[in-house]
């Protein structure tokens, strides 16, 4: 049972820059919209506080967790505004001297509730185009995490965790409302499995899922698929934001859904772990 019943959640489409300066801006500017239309949460993409591929120039921008301006922004836009603030996720410098893909949950009052890094890291090679290593700068984060809320229980995860879908199946195992799948798709991969890899893996849990993405061609020569979603706990598409442009869609979310859908379909208790027969 949750505190709160319903959820107003503002999901945020941006196009981030190679700065930190600019991406601030921008989050002040979806901050201060959210907040104006009744929001209680405000969900940002996977990379919003600096997109930058550079990599000389990008070390000299990424510092720890708890001096990064981006972070420290979004702890006072939440402040300011009462605002719970899913900051999407921000390169910072690990402990072994690569970066992590770090992502926080920020309460109402600024502060930190929960933090997760990039545990799945994408290391793909899509034909016809150059093969794409994050674990070349990226050190994988190494547990899940789950925060208990007013709203119930938030999964956290970061763009290509969702192709796993094992990872989310504890999520809603533990009884998680609402998971988190912050992103940044580039577009061939968008254009063939974004939507229904989101869907499926809210049909599969049978919470609701919130999905902020970047969108658009980047200051750093990348261009990513957009479509940020929010899907309720059946598959229903609640909001997309479309194809290119930045932008903001709000939502209000019956949490009571998620106790619908596993008790008309109780998957998450039902399955089996069988021995495989291989012939």
């Amino acid at each position: 049972m949750t505190e709160r019943p319903t959820l107003r959640a503002a999901l945020a489409q941006m196009r981030s820059a190679d700065t930190h300066a600019e991406n601030i801006a921008s989050v002040t500017d979806l901050a201060a919209r959210a907040a104006g239309q009744g929001a209680e949460l405000l969900c940002l993409p996977e990379v919003a506080g600096l997109m930058n591929r550079n990599a000389e120039v990008a070390r000299t921008q990424v510092v720890a967790a708890e001096a990064d301006p981006y972070i420290a922004a979004c702890r006072e836009l939440a402040a300011k505004h009462g605002l719970w603030v899913h900051i999407g996720s921000t390169p910072v410098l690990g402990p072994d001297g690569r970066f992590l893909n770090h992502s926080a949950v920020i309460d109402a009052t600024g502060a930190i509730r929960a933090e997760y890094d990039k545990v799945h890291l994408f290391d793909v090679a899509i034909e016809g185009q150059a093969p794409i290593g994050e674990s070349k700068r990226f050190a994988p984060g190494e547990a899940a995490v789950m925060l208990d809320t007013p709203w119930g229980p938030f999964g956290l995860s970061i763009c290509y965790d969702l192709r796993f879908p094992c990872f989310y199946r504890r999520y809603g195992q533990e009884g998680a409302t609402i998971i988190f799948i912050p992103s940044a798709f580039t577009v061939p991969t968008g254009r063939a499995h974004w939507e229904v890899l989101i869907r499926a893996r809210a049909i599969e849990t049978g919470a609701f899922v919130l999905a902020a993405a970047q969108a658009g061609e980047h200051a750093d020569g990348r261009e990513t698929w957009g479509h940020a979603l929010a899907v309720d706990p059946w598959g229903g598409v609640l909001a997309d934001l479309g194809r290119e442009a930045p932008g903001l869609a709000v939502v209000d979310l019956d949490l009571a859904m998620v106790e619908a859908a596993r008790r008309q379909i109780p998957a998450l208790k039902t399955g089996r772990d069988v021995p495989l027969k291989r012939l």
